[in-house]
């Protein structure tokens, strides 16, 4: 074995690892005084100054080629254009309905039977009330009691006449005041004939209205 190289290597170590070291303290140098920047922009700006050039001196690109037109053989076709259809108004057909052999059937309608009249509401009567036959009649006595006492009044009678005109019943309709003149003037016209009452013409019994006024003179 040869020792005397294995001494050597170590001289030749600390040989390259001074020339890194140099060069490390180099580059940092340069960067603290702005040289590494200096030079970048050295080398950068012809790089640059090519590339323009270089791309202004392109020849611009050619323009794209038209298309060929086919020759007529190849040409297709023009598709033939329908034309549109034609209207055709529908046909009209009549059907005739079938004669049915079943008989007709009619409907009449039978008017109601007339419905009787209503018999008229009976007419009033025209009725006539008895008249007193004056010459018939005699004037009642005063009585001497009322006389004495003076008595006055009017009184009003009812007599009920028959179809002879006689008298069948009498009564006070309003007294005088004095009972003694009322029962006087009542008996005394009693006596009085009458020209009796009438319906439709016809002789009838009714009722005939008289007023006496007593009054001393």
């Amino acid at each position: 074995m040869n020792f005397s190289k294995k001494q050597q290597d170590p001289t030749r170590k600390y040989l390259g690892l001074g020339i890194v070291v140099l060069l490390h303290v180099a580059v940092a140098y340069a960067l603290v005084n702005g040289l590494a920047r200096k030079v970048v922009e050295i080398v950068q700006a012809p790089l640059e100054t090519k590339i323009i050039e270089e791309l202004k001196k392109l020849p611009p690109p050619p323009p794209p080629p038209k298309p060929k037109e086919p020759p007529p053989e190849a040409r297709p076709e023009p598709k033939p254009t329908t034309p549109p259809p034609v209207y055709v108004p529908p046909v009209e057909v009549t059907v005739q309905a079938p004669i049915s052999n079943a008989p007709s059937i009619s409907t009449t309608t039978q008017a109601p039977p007339p419905q009787p009249e209503a018999p008229p509401a009976p007419r009033e009567p025209v009725l006539t009330a008895p008249v007193a036959n004056a010459a018939s009649c005699r004037k009642p006595s005063y009585p001497s009691v009322s006389r004495r006492n003076e008595e006055q009044g009017v009184v009003v009678l009812r007599f009920l006449v028959a179809p002879n005109g006689s008298v069948i019943k009498s009564e006070v309709k309003s007294s005088s005041g004095f009972e003694r003149l009322d029962e006087a003037a009542r008996q005394a016209l009693s006596l009085c004939s009458f020209k009796p009452g009438t319906a439709d013409g016809q002789p009838t019994e009714a009722w005939a209205q008289m007023k006496y006024e007593w009054r001393l003179e």
